[in-house]
């Protein structure tokens, strides 16, 4: 998905999207370039496209993702100073079902969980929860949490300047491009999982939380997402990393706490 940036959360070969398109529901988002923007305010947005009715199912999930916005950028506001120096500041979230039109252009549900630095917002389609618990085996508020403390992950690397270091990189060396594409992703998880192990400081994890956000970084590596749409694996392809890596790399966060574990480009 060109023109977008962020997200761990895609399939090769094609898109699924909710409606039974059974074509690879994160594929756009490797090819997307990972720009990163900040956002200027932070905050929760929803919007539908289509007559979607609201249910109390649906207005405790925007409770529980606007809760966990919130305590990310809440982590980031001291840990990014007193780790790199760099002041952080607050990505925007916009919620929505089914398709919306953002700055990087029309996105489906199809599409998965993206960052747009044209306007500075993190876009996520209410109903990939549902795709990642039922489709990809990742339940549990955990799971949640880590798709969206991944995005924000990318909103960091834009900070830190790592991300348009990145992309002048590919661009300079476009044989490099899915190598140093697969060191952005693992990176994001690694700082979701920088976020994690504050969480967990502060008592806020439950037990088996780790265990569903590493459940949820394994589910969406390369391998696994290959055989799923062609039965087979083309390491050649991968971008965002295999589900052995994902894991380790959220993992590394989480036991470290430290920025400077994840150094995916070593």
């Amino acid at each position: 998905m060109r023109g977008r940036s962020g997200g761990g959360f895609r399939l090769p070969g094609g898109r699924l999207g909710l409606g039974g398109i059974v074509v690879l529901l994160i594929l756009s988002l490797v090819f997307k370039r990972n720009f990163l923007s900040l956002a200027g305010i932070g905050g929760t947005d929803s919007t539908q496209a289509g007559p979607v009715q609201s249910s109390p199912e649906e207005d405790k999930l925007k409770e529980f993702i606007t809760f966990v916005l919130n305590d990310v950028q809440s982590t980031w506001d001291t840990s990014l100073t007193q780790q790199t120096g760099t002041p952080y500041q607050h990505a925007h979230l916009v919620l929505f079902r089914d398709a919306i039109e953002s700055a990087c252009g029309f996105a489906e549900a199809a599409t998965g969980p993206f960052y747009c630095p044209e306007d500075h917002k993190v876009y996520i389609d209410l109903g990939f929860y549902q795709e990642l618990a039922e489709r990809f085996g990742a339940p549990g508020d955990f799971a949640q949490a880590y798709v969206l403390a991944h995005e924000i992950g990318h909103h960091v690397q834009w900070l830190l300047g790592t991300e348009s270091q990145v992309r002048r990189l590919q661009q300079n060396h476009p044989g490099e491009e899915k190598q140093l594409s697969v060191a952005l992703e693992l990176q994001a998880d690694c700082y979701a999982g920088v976020w994690g192990s504050s969480a967990a400081r502060r008592g806020e994890l439950q037990s088996g939380d780790v265990e569903e956000g590493l459940s949820a970084a394994a589910a969406v590596g390369d391998d696994r997402l290959q055989r799923m749409s062609t039965g087979h694996v083309s390491p050649e392809a991968f971008t965002h990393g295999t589900s052995e890596q994902r894991s380790h790399w959220f993992r590394q966060g989480m036991e470290t706490g430290s920025l400077k574990s994840c150094e995916t480009f070593r």
